[in-house]
């Protein structure tokens, strides 16, 4: 079930951010990492944040666009730290793994998309995703 989700890091700058979210996503049981046309390479501190989920990193997926990351996909959840007013389906982070849970076992394919470190998701790529998650942090910091 777990193997039809896929996490997809958008223009990634720090490699120890790729590093770090694949230890999160060893930890929660997924391991498909697709990076799309990443800044940073998976290099040492890449290998060193990840704790022991290299495998992860080695089977990382590099694409160059979102839409090839997300092509296979039925449900896209794109995320992002602000809350928006844009015309997309909006869901809480427990809508949408309610939303992921209730399709996987059609054999649905799930994407759930992270935008660049410092400014997150365009609009024009959230247009691609079938659902925009507002992940609440602290405003001052994001």
């Amino acid at each position: 079930m777990l193997d039809q989700i896929r996490i997809v890091m958008v223009n990634t700058t720090h490699s120890g951010n790729i590093g770090a979210a694949a230890r999160a996503m060893k930890n929660m049981g997924l391991s498909r990492l697709v990076l799309v046309d990443p800044i940073a390479a998976i290099d040492e501190e890449a290998i060193q944040r990840s704790s022991r989920a290299e495998d992860i990193l080695h089977n990382a997926v590099i694409v160059p666009t979102l839409e090839e990351a997300v092509a296979d996909c039925s449900l896209i959840i794109g995320t992002s730290a602000r809350s928006r007013h844009i015309p997309w389906p909006l869901m809480t982070p427990r809508q949408s793994a309610a939303k992921a849970r209730e399709m996987i076992p059609a054999g649905n394919e799930v994407a759930l998309v992270f935008g660049r470190e410092s400014r997150g998701l365009t609009n024009e790529e959230l247009h691609l995703c079938t659902a925009h998650v507002h992940i609440p942090t602290e405003e001052s910091f994001s």
